[in-house]
């Protein structure tokens, strides 16, 4: 069993991801479901190790037994693979996260037509919010990509690993990736004002120093997008907000008051045909009101401004999720299934 016979499976099935671990059978994930490649029968730890080291080199190799674990970028016949290797009882296993080997637009995508204002400021910070698996980063390239496409910006991306390529387009495009490029992510984002940027990618906004950072970024006049893992975007604002200590809250408040853009929760949801995936998304856009609860930590009142402000292109996950089954694209149980609230959907679909 070879790992680039499984990677080049895993193109030809257009899979979201591929596991590798001892005990099991080689697995494909497909449209959020597992499928075991029962025919090349069960991984064993030695299959397992040798197939991974094939494609480490000594440097990767090293931080992986110092680390347990290790992220890293591979590429297979054009396709790029974001890969995680890590331990499971001792033994060595690995996921496998394919990344199309072509950015898709805003359309391709079926994002509202409102993101194509997202790439407009000249400063501040777009958000794109959600678990993990739920496509924040093939929207992210696809906003950056069409900044790089139609503006002459320098766009500077710093990623755990590089994921999607971005082609050549009237801007200039520097990709740094983490142990490859840098040494951390408080030193690439220190330096990344030095680096003459318009346009900042930060891959997760993952603790105090990254979002410390972010937000210093956004204030000096760039245009940053980074993501969260939070459900919803109220959530994420109150995320931000408790990774600092309480003394300096009240200062992070009104930093981020000035500095946010957008929010953005994002979900791939079922289509109603079962053959692919849709996205399901809440857009909260700060407006004055916006910034004004923010700033007096009253974040509860959220939920009711994305409800009612419909016209400054805002919108409930709830009513989005609402707006796919009407049109058809959803199933009623996946509208249900899918909401961050379920009070909320089930007195819309009254």
């Amino acid at each position: 069993m070879e790992i680039k016979e499984l990677l080049q499976t895993a193109i030809e099935r257009n899979v979201s991801d591929l596991h590798i671990i001892p005990d099991y059978y080689p697995t494909l994930r497909i449209n959020d479901e597992l499928y075991p490649l029962r025919q090349l029968g069960m991984i064993t730890a030695d299959i397992s190790q040798t197939m991974i080291f094939s494609i480490l080199n000594d440097e990767q190799k090293e931080n992986l037994m110092a680390n347990k674990e290790i992220d890293f970028g591979y590429e297979h016949q054009g396709f790029r693979f974001r890969c995680n290797v890590y331990f499971t009882k001792n033994r060595l296993a690995a996921a496998f996260r394919l990344i199309s080997s072509k950015i898709k637009t805003i359309k391709e995508l079926n994002l509202p037509d409102i993101f194509h204002q997202f790439i407009k400021p000249k400063q501040g910070l777009i958000l794109i919010t959600g678990p993990t698996g739920e496509g924040k980063s093939t929207t992210l390239a696809s906003l950056i990509n069409e900044i790089n496409i139609n503006f002459t910006k320098h766009i500077i991306t710093i990623e755990d690993p590089i994921e999607y390529v971005y082609p050549p387009g009237k801007s200039i495009v520097s990709q740094r990736e983490l142990h490859q490029d840098t040494h951390s992510w408080n030193i690439a984002l220190r330096s990344v004002l030095r680096e003459d940027p318009n346009v900042v990618l930060v891959g997760e906004m993952r603790d105090y120093d990254t979002i410390q950072s972010v937000i210093t970024i956004a204030e000096t006049g760039h245009l940053v997008f980074s993501t969260l893992h939070t459900g919803s975007t109220p959530e994420a604002i109150n995320r931000i907000v408790d990774v600092f200590p309480a003394h300096q809250q009240n200062q992070i408040v009104n930093q981020l008051s000035a500095v946010l853009k957008v929010v953005v929760a994002q979900r791939l949801v079922p289509d109603s045909h079962q053959e692919g995936r849709i996205p399901a998304v809440e857009i909260l856009i700060n407006t004055p009101s916006v910034a004004a609860i923010i700033r007096e930590r009253k974040n509860f009142m959220l939920d009711n401004v994305l409800e009612t402000s419909e016209e400054s292109g805002m919108i409930l996950m709830e009513k989005y999720l609402l707006k796919l089954y009407r049109e058809g694209k959803i199933t009623k149980e996946t509208a249900l299934s899918y909401a961050i609230r379920p009070n909320e959907i089930n007195k819309f679909l009254k």
